[in-house]
């Protein structure tokens, strides 16, 4: 599980997250859906360790991680994989030396074996040798995923990764993402605006409105809320 008390976070002037408190289901598909803004990616960058609230406490897997305003646990023993909207693949590399690079940062053995291991269960491993400029979109979605999930987290984080996919595609991608949790026993968070997307693969949804909690609950709970707020979002 992942507790969040009481979070305030500023970007200097400008607050994004008012005393929020939220807790996340192990084992779920979560998605925060809202409108640009509304501290959807701050949330997953707090989780992460990328940025620290100013207030608050924020607890993964039963460990606190962080509290008013400092470390407690640095990001990288978080167990923590994350997808960013711009995949972040690093271009001068082939599609094997991204899967492989965090392997080799951490000493681990059979290296090879496990990177290919992941490319055949997205069917990438004819790709081991090209380059993210050589792939479609949909490859480098799966290559994104594959180069998480190599390092076998607890906890998968994406941000808006489908953003820049063509209707079809995204329909399939979303597919792979709702296996996911099955298939790597994962607790998911993904940060999305579009409904159609959040409906599609939760467990749950998180509405965010300006930093501010306006609803949560199951997708067919979201559906037949009487909050204003959620009623239009979901309409527009």
């Amino acid at each position: 599980m992942i507790k969040l008390s009481n979070i305030t976070h500023s970007y200097g002037a400008n607050p994004v997250l008012h005393d929020l408190t939220i807790n996340f289901e192990a084992k779920q598909l979560i998605c925060l859906l809202g409108s640009s803004g509304s501290g959807k990616t701050t949330i997953l960058r707090l989780i992460a360790g990328l940025e620290i609230p100013q207030n608050g406490q924020i607890v993964v897997e039963n460990k606190i991680v962080t509290k008013n305003g400092k470390i407690l646990v640095p990001p990288y023993q978080r167990n923590i994989g994350f997808i960013f909207q711009d995949l972040a693949l690093w271009p001068h590399f082939t599609v094997y030396k991204n899967l492989a690079f965090g392997l080799d940062e951490r000493n681990e053995k059979n290296i090879k074996d496990k990177v290919f291991k992941m490319l055949d269960f997205f069917g990438l491993e004819e790709q081991a040798k090209k380059y993210p400029h050589q792939l479609s979109g949909g490859q480098k979605q799966l290559v994104a995923i594959s180069r998480s999930l190599v390092l076998k987290p607890k906890i998968l984080l994406m941000d808006e990764p489908l953003a820049n996919l063509d209707v079809k595609l995204k329909r399939k991608m979303l597919e792979h993402i709702k296996n996911l949790k099955h298939n790597f026993n994962l607790t998911i968070i993904y940060v999305t605006h579009d409904h159609k997307e959040a409906f599609e693969i939760a467990d749950n949804i998180v509405v965010l409105n300006e930093g501010e909690i306006e609803e949560t609950g199951t997708v067919e709970q979201i559906k037949k809320s009487e909050n204003e707020f959620v009623k239009y979002f979901i309409e527009i």
